[in-house]
């Protein structure tokens, strides 16, 4: 496998992840323990708040992120393109995916945290431009 390639598994992975150690447990923990019954967890977030309402909505955008990096990925995979320079960039969207996440869920969302969260998301959407660039002037 390429590094892009790990790096797209290991964002699937962190996706997963978020989902289980997060919300996972929040919800089982709370249905288990009878403070809560199942049905009372709704999807459009309803009556979260704090930490819990940052994490499924740091989930969300993992999951939004995914597939445009799958894409990517995709054509560098079929591109047969492998470089340091790509590399370098795949390793930098999971690194940023992974601050941006735990900086969401972590804090409270202040003007500054706030800030530094956009510019983990801003890291990813450069890099996602750069390898797609990258694919493109390949195949001219």
């Amino acid at each position: 496998m390429t590094f892009p390639v790990w790096m797209l598994l290991a964002f699937a992975v962190w996706t997963m992840g978020v989902l289980l150690f997060t919300i996972g447990i929040y919800r089982w923990s709370r249905i288990l323990t009878g403070r809560a019954q199942i049905k009372e967890f709704r999807g459009d977030s309803g009556d979260a708040e704090g930490w819990y309402l940052r994490a499924m909505r740091a989930h969300a955008n993992c999951v939004e992120n995914l597939p445009i990096f799958g894409a990517v990925v995709f054509a560098l995979y079929v591109s047969g393109i492998s470089s340091e320079a790509v590399n370098l960039l795949a390793g930098i969207v999971l690194v940023a995916r992974i601050a941006q996440t735990i900086t969401h869920v972590a804090f409270i969302q202040t003007n500054a945290v706030a800030f530094f969260r956009f510019i983990f998301f801003f890291a990813q959407l450069v890099c996602f431009i750069s390898l797609a660039a990258i694919v493109a002037v390949h195949a001219l």
